[in-house]
């Protein structure tokens, strides 16, 4: 399995995979990203595709953000081909997402998702560091993965991309 930058070739193949594992045609997770894309909003460098023999298998995307009044990054949607989720490809997309944002110099990662399930990419609750959910009834799920450039002064208000209430 290859992890590589998405390509403008990659489009359809990420739409087909994001309406796959999310069981839609159009998913809202495909709509998302295409409406991030087109809105200039997705960090090149961290929209990542999963390549295994030479074709698209899953998908991860990192779009611009704002907490309080400094730049933050939103992660997601990720999405895996039905045919080979439970096989590291989701993993292996959130800890090259990860590794590719520290690199890059972001403070923190926010993602809505399942405690159990991010908490092993060292995802804690945001609340814990003083970062508010854009909707409060998320507060239970809204999560952060702090990285390098961390400064516990950092906090406030989160805000996904334009894009993100519009879907």
């Amino acid at each position: 399995m290859l992890i590589r930058r998405e390509l403008p070739a990659d489009a359809p193949a990420i739409r087909a995979i994001h309406d796959a594992a999310f069981d839609g045609d159009p998913s809202i997770e495909s709509r998302l990203v295409d409406d991030l894309r087109s809105a200039g909003d997705v960090i090149p460098q961290l929209s990542l595709v999963a390549e295994s023999g030479g074709e698209p298998v899953g998908h991860v995307v990192v779009s611009r953000a704002q907490l309080g009044d400094d730049d933050s990054l939103g992660l997601g949607p990720l999405g895996v081909l039905p045919a080979v989720q439970r096989q590291g490809v989701g993993s292996a997309l959130m800890h090259a997402a990860l590794a590719a944002a520290d690199a890059l110099g972001f403070p923190e990662v926010v993602l809505l998702g399942s405690p159990t399930y991010y908490s092993r990419f060292g995802f804690r609750l945001s609340n814990e560091v003083g970062i508010a959910p854009p909707n409060p009834h998320w507060a239970a799920h809204f999560q952060v993965r702090t990285l390098s450039a961390w400064d516990d002064r950092r906090g406030g208000a989160f805000r996904y991309a334009p894009a993100f209430p519009a879907v």
